[in-house]
C-alpha cells in the first residue's frame, strides 16, 4: 500500500476539506498529511482496494477505509471524537 498519490488526494479533496475546517489544532504540513501537537496524525494511502487514512488513534495508528461516502462520514465521527478528548 502506498501514500496517496496527488490523484489520489485529488479524489479525496472533499473529504481533506472538511478535515481542514476542524482546526483544533491540526497542521497540514504538506497535502493529506496532519499534524497535531508536533506530532504526525492523520495521512492517507491508496490501494487496489480503496482509499485509506491513517490516523494516531493512541501510541499507534489505525487504518481506516475511506473509500465510500458512508466510510468517510464514519471516519470523522472518529476524527471529531478524538479531537474532543483532552490532551
Amino acid at each position: 500500500m502506498r501514500h496517496a498519490t496527488p490523484g489520489g488526494l485529488d479524489r479525496l479533496e472533499p473529504l481533506l476539506g472538511e478535515i481542514r475546517e476542524l482546526g483544533d489544532g491540526l497542521v497540514e504540513r504538506k497535502r493529506g498529511t496532519f499534524y497535531r501537537r508536533g506530532r504526525a496524525f492523520l495521512h492517507f494511502h491508496e490501494d487496489p482496494a480503496g482509499d485509506f487514512a491513517d490516523l494516531r488513534t493512541g501510541a499507534e495508528f489505525e487504518r481506516f477505509r475511506v473509500t465510500t461516502e458512508r466510510e468517510r462520514r464514519s471516519f470523522l465521527r472518529r476524527v471529531r471524537g478524538l479531537l474532543a478528548e483532552p490532551a
